[in-house]
């Protein structure tokens, strides 16, 4: 087992006043009851506060440091503290954050441009999170499919209101999101949630066939999937979704709030598979940590949505808006797209080597790998953390390795020797 990395980085910003902390800030004993006593017990959180971060690294209230392979379920593209980031955060804080979406502002619109000018989108639509840019989509297919139809807002007679997703998807806890999201434990509970809805085995093409017809309206597919394991698309199955979508008159969604922006070594992750969808969802890296979801449409959706049909408060308001073109700026560079794809590789061949009995697999792009295991993956993140790594679960059995995309290839060597020694530990 390797030894605790407890101790701070040369030279890490704020790693000793950290470690040392306030005199009149309350223990972790004493937030940890708090906690207790005061949020919807949603979460299973271990009993670390964490403090602050810098770059890959991480800090808790106690002076632990911890290795992020992450990030903030695959937000923190450019790391924590970023400094660019972080200047231009403070200075559009000390001009303006908000005034609603009723007035323009440079920097949502500086941040719209920039998508459409490198995707296959002609409009945007920002919201707050990636669960909204899911309802956005849901609710421009069945707003398209009606405007298509020529058919009355009121009209009892329109059926083309039906969803095709997939098994083992994610997109997102709202109502709309849980209900094309297949799990049952996300979606049982809170019941009933839209009709119309229908799933299909992931890269079953001729399951898909069975379901998408005339009163289809729109098939949300991830080109890979996250929380289901950090499964890859078929490039067959997503062009015969393509193909279904155009021969029924649906929309093709592609959800790429966890596999894009440059997670997979493409700046889309749809990019890879030759496939073009009408709608796509954005969010986690999008600004840099904070809060932001983005719908991107094709000229011909767009054009179906009114004034006041849809909105948002506080959408790509201009501080976020302005967070967000320093992250999209970076992470669209070939160079920065290059290293993710050459560490990607690196991690994945270093997970290979370890050769251990209990990895049943190890799958993904970039810097978005599931490495399978044939028990539990729990205890082993358990035992990762304890030695200052920090890794997720996709599932069960799978962990999740989605570190900021900066990693670098001594990180990634830290990162699997640990994983190794874990997995070995836990067997």
């Amino acid at each position: 087992m390797t030894h605790p990395i407890w101790e701070p980085a040369p030279g890490a910003p704020h790693a000793v006043a950290a470690a040392a902390g306030h005199a009149d800030a309350p223990s972790d004993a004493e937030l940890f009851a708090t906690a207790d006593r005061v949020l919807v017990g949603t979460y299973a959180r271990p009993d670390i506060v964490l403090s602050h971060g810098d770059g890959v690294w991480l800090w808790d209230t106690a002076g632990r440091k911890y290795l992020d392979f992450g990030s903030g379920i695959a937000v923190m593209a450019l790391g924590h503290s970023d400094p660019e980031w972080a200047a231009a955060v403070a200075d559009q804080a000390a001009r303006l954050t908000h005034v609603s979406n009723l007035y323009h502002t440079r920097w949502q619109i500086e941040l719209a441009t920039r998508l459409v000018a490198h995707s296959f989108a002609d409009r945007v639509f920002f919201n707050n999170s990636g669960a909204e840019a899911t309802e956005t989509a849901i609710k421009f297919a069945r707003r398209y499919a009606r405007r298509a139809a020529g058919a009355g807002d009121d009209d009892p007679s329109f059926a083309k209101t039906g969803l095709v997703a997939f098994g083992h998807g994610f997109h997102g806890r709202t109502i709309g999101a849980v209900s094309i999201t297949a799990k049952p434990a996300y979606r049982l509970p809170f019941g009933p949630l839209l009709p119309g809805v229908a799933f299909a085995p992931y890269n079953d093409l001729a399951a898909a066939e069975a379901l998408v017809g005339p009163d289809t309206c729109a098939v949300v597919v991830e080109p890979i999937q996250g929380e289901g394991g950090i499964r890859a698309a078929d490039p067959a199955f997503l062009h015969g979704l393509r193909a279904l979508c155009d021969r029924h008159g649906a929309l093709l969604v592609f959800d790429e709030v966890q596999c894009g922006l440059g997670r997979t070594g493409t700046l889309w992750a749809h990019e890879a598979f030759g496939v073009t969808p009408d709608i796509m969802t954005v969010a986690k890296p999008l600004a840099g940590g904070l809060p932001i979801g983005a719908t991107l449409v094709a000229e011909r959706v767009a054009g179906a949505i009114g004034v006041g049909e849809h909105g948002s408060t506080f959408a790509a308001g201009p501080l976020v808006a302005r967070a967000a073109c320093v992250v999209f700026d970076r992470i669209r560079q070939p160079a920065f797209l290059a290293h993710v794809r050459d560490t990607g590789k690196h991690l994945r061949d270093r997970i290979a080597a370890l050769a251990s009995p209990r990895v049943v697999d190890v799958r993904g792009s970039g810097l978005f790998v599931g490495v399978e295991l044939d028990r539990p993956v729990k205890p082993v993140i358990d035992a990762a953390r304890l030695q200052g790594v920090l890794f997720i679960a996709a599932g069960t059995h799978v962990i999740r390795l989605c570190p900021p995309l900066i990693v670098g290839r001594a990180d990634v060597d830290l990162a699997v020797d640990t994983l190794g020694a874990c997995i070995a530990a836990a067997a």
